[in-house]
């Protein structure tokens, strides 16, 4: 593929999201250098470096591993302007004012590459004003990128183009950003906040304006338009908080300075409500102010009453009877809350019909297709489906003659009837915006396929939305062998697919016995094996419900042979003649941490979550997730001229017996479970293109399967040293007397047992370690009820 090589970025701005775009940047290993103005006291950076220390403390993180901090270079625009020579693209993101843009645009200019890309990151000012005033070397390689905050975890950027924007900066530009960044692009029209500040803010003020209508509480109206509606989890007002209340209401004053009644039909929605006025006035600017629509005392949740002025128990719940329509059907839904006569119900038909309403009327003007607006809304707002998707669902004219309805009568937030195009031609025909053929252009009236860009042949089974054709990776490719665990298959006849068909992709004796047979297939007509099972996770861990029938049968010799059986799954994936490459994304927990890093290599999306947790359910790993930490500390060992093997196992032991999970690639690679020559992948649409080359390249290059061999173990010595430390934390009341026995196990296994230090042992013997271990706890009181608990409420008990 032919791309735009970024060797170099350069971030102008150090606010929240100038650094958070920087730090993204490294996570993705992209060289950054931020900018921002020198300070009046001190060292000239120390803007810079102020906003760079900040990072260390955000929540959610916005760097994989905090000391890659260091890695984002630090500058000021008096001293350092000539490092802007050797950037390829220049992402300016100061604040919202024009004057200060076009200012710093002029300033940058003699020091700009001619080939490099500028790139403002503007929630909502003109790309084109801003463009006007450009040197005229600049404008062809200038536009629009919209950010969404937090940068790291979310998804959508926006790309917009100007008049005299080369179409080739554009497409160089989302390549780029979709392959090195691991987003999502939507190009939007350059229209005021563009396309999902302009659905979703237009969204948020009618959602409030609603509340007012039929008098619900903010902590109802989040349990209603949260996961329950198929929204983000935080629903509408704690979404608010988590954004910042000063900065929705910048964007609602985009809205209401650059837009009118003659420009939008809705403008009158768009006054900033009180509540939130009330709220700004008294400095209560959501999450970061520690109060908003929401505040936390303690551990109460209270909630923001405007009438009172003052803070009040929150908690309150949407009736259960609407929760249960929530769950039917689309067309019977909808149906269901338009006929409601609770105000709950009532409220929720209003939310729906309005955005049904407000994106219709404003498709053509903000986006090219219906595709843009809905994928828009997925990535930007967290929402399963996007307006479109959700109509088109539900029966796409009835919904249609609902709203009209509504429109007509004055219930809706604006009389301006719906489209044309809604009711008649290709759309009321097809039943939707989104077909076989493409998305609804209703400026050109035909249904307009995907782009077509290089960089997307890089992803097998691209995210579809309701409607759209595509390869699903479920039916995709040849199968060649299935069970109800495991589906083993290939796309090009080369390489074999092993996909776990499981919930949460639990490893049970069916998927163990699937992956025996796709392993001694491969070795016999293919270049390797992949595992990857389509969509996240990658693996929850071991299939504890599968086992407990045998256990409660048989007794506990069902699960040692359960979990011996587990454990030669492993070593055959280990030691397998061909390589075997584990694609993780998510969730990589227990046994998917154990089938992972027995794997040859591995390939992972940077928002992958890894580690051994069993103590979390009372247990120890017993799938060789020890044996692997024992062995690991051997084998770094060797690379030291120092005798003791302990140093190098006290992060994997710790690891185990704290149940430390890697809240990212980079920091899973500091755990060990993630190599440093494992493939680390920023787009997760990727990740079966990458691991399947990977693959390849090791078939190629001549692969072979480790030898076995034995290795030394820190023995009785190391494990008397460990028992110590855990000894002071269970005397000091920061573990359970449980806790401390499953870590004596844990330490027992990775040392060896009862050996002296430096005694060479093998895998084997370590795994019938685990296994002891393992089933020694089974059949313990306090982890059964750990058991139980986690299988109840999903949640750890400790006891």
């Amino acid at each position: 593929m032919n791309r735009f090589q970024v060797k170099k970025v350069a971030v102008l701005g150090a606010g929240v999201m100038g650094a958070q775009i920087a730090a993204h940047l490294v996570n993705v290993k992209v060289p950054v250098v931020l900018f921002d103005l020198p300070a009046k006291e001190g060292p000239k950076n120390g803007i810079v470096t102020r906003a760079i220390e900040n990072l260390k403390k955000l929540k959610p993180a916005p760097l994989g591993v905090v000391a890659d901090a260091d890695l984002i270079g630090q500058a000021n625009y008096e001293e350092h302007m000539e490092q802007l020579r050797d950037c390829d693209l220049i992402i300016e993101a100061i604040a919202e004012r024009m004057d200060w843009k076009l200012d710093l645009y002029t300033k940058i200019a003699p020091f700009l590459a001619p080939h490099a890309i500028v790139a403002s990151n503007t929630s909502g000012l003109s790309i084109t004003k801003l463009s006007e005033a450009l040197p005229e070397s600049i404008k062809p390689h200038f536009c629009g990128i919209h950010f969404f905050n937090p940068p790291r975890y979310m998804t959508l950027v926006e790309l917009i183009a100007t008049p005299t924007t080369e179409p080739k900066v554009l497409d160089d530009l989302e390549a780029f950003v979709t392959s090195g960044l691991g987003k999502g692009v939507v190009r939007a029209k350059d229209t005021p906040n563009f396309i999902a500040n302009r659905i979703g803010i237009a969204g948020m003020l009618a959602t409030m304006k609603e509340v007012e209508n039929f008098g619900l509480t903010y902590d109802v109206v989040d349990d209603l338009t949260g996961k329950r509606l198929g929204r983000a989890s935080s629903g509408t007002f704690r979404t608010a908080d988590v954004v910042g209340l000063d900065t929705m209401a910048h964007v609602v004053k985009t809205l209401q300075d650059n837009l009118s009644l003659e420009t939008d039909p809705f403008y009158e929605s768009f006054g900033t409500p009180p509540v939130l006025k009330a709220l700004i006035d008294a400095g209560h600017l959501g999450q970061k102010a520690k109060a908003g629509f929401f505040k936390k005392v303690g551990r109460d949740i209270l909630r923001y009453e405007l009438e009172s002025g003052e803070y009040v128990p929150a908690g309150a719940k949407a009736d259960e009877v609407y929760g249960r329509m929530l769950k039917r059907p689309a067309a019977e839904r909808l149906k269901l809350l338009r006929n409601a006569e609770g105000p709950q119900g009532q409220f929720l038909w209003a939310i729906l019909r309005n955005s049904f309403h407000y994106a219709a009327v404003h498709l053509a003007s903000i986006a090219d297709t219906a595709r843009d607006v809905d994928q828009a809304m997925r990535w930007g707002f967290g929402m399963k489906q996007g307006p479109f998707e959700l109509w088109q669902e539900a029966g796409w004219l009835d919904v249609a003659q609902m709203v009209q309805e509504d429109i007509d009568a004055g219930k809706a937030l604006s009389r301006a009837p719906l489209p044309d195009w809604v009711f008649k031609g290709p759309v009321a025909e097809a039943g939707g915006v989104h077909t076989a053929q493409g998305s609804w252009n209703p400026s050109k009236g035909v249904f307009e396929a995907r782009r077509s860009l290089p960089v997307y042949a890089r992803q097998h089974f691209p995210e579809l939305l309701l409607g759209e054709a595509g390869p699903k990776f479920e039916t995709a490719g040849t199968t060649i062998e299935e069970n109800d665990g495991l589906r083993v298959w290939t796309l090009d006849g080369e390489v074999l697919i092993a996909s776990i068909k499981t919930k949460m992709h639990a490893i049970s004796p069916d998927v163990c016995e699937g992956l025996m047979a796709a392993v001694d297939l491969a070795e016999k007509e293919y270049q390797g094996l992949v595992v990857w099972s389509g969509d996240e996770p990658f693996s929850a861990g071991a299939d504890l419900q599968a086992m407990l029938p045998a256990f409660m049968a048989v007794g506990v010799s069902a699960i040692e042979d359960a979990e011996g059986f587990m454990q030669q799954t492993m070593l055959r994936l280990r030691y397998a003649n061909v390589p075997v490459v584990s694609a993780v994304r998510g969730l990589a927990l227990g046994g998917g941490c154990e089938l992972a890093v027995h794997s040859a290599r591995r390939v992972v999306h940077m928002e992958s979550y890894i580690g051994l947790v069993e103590v979390g359910v009372g247990l120890v790993p017993g799938a060789g997730g020890l044996t692997y930490i024992a062995r690991r500390a051997a084998e770094n060992a060797e690379t030291s001229t120092g005798k003791d093997l302990l140093p190098f196992l006290t992060e994997g032991f710790t690891a185990a017996a704290m149940a430390k999970v890697g809240t990212s690639a980079l920091e899973s690679r500091q755990l060990g479970f993630v190599l440093h020559s494992d493939v680390i992948v920023p787009h997760k649409d990727e990740l079966l293109f990458v691991a399947l080359n990977e693959a390849k390249a090791l078939f190629v290059g001549g692969y072979r399967a480790p030898h076995k061999r034995l290795f030394p173990v820190a023995g009785r010595s190391g494990k008397a040293t460990i028992l110590g430390s855990l000894v002071n934390m269970r005397d000091g009341g920061f573990i359970s007397q449980h806790d401390f026995h499953i870590a004596s196990l844990i330490a027992h296994v990775v040392t060896g047992g009862d050996v002296d230090p430096g005694t060479l042992v093998s895998e084997e013997y370590l795994m019938t370690l685990e296994r002891q271990a393992f089933c020694s706890l089974i059949v313990h009181p306090k982890t059964q009820e750990r058991i139980l608990g986690m299988l109840n409420t999903g949640r750890p008990v400790r006891n």
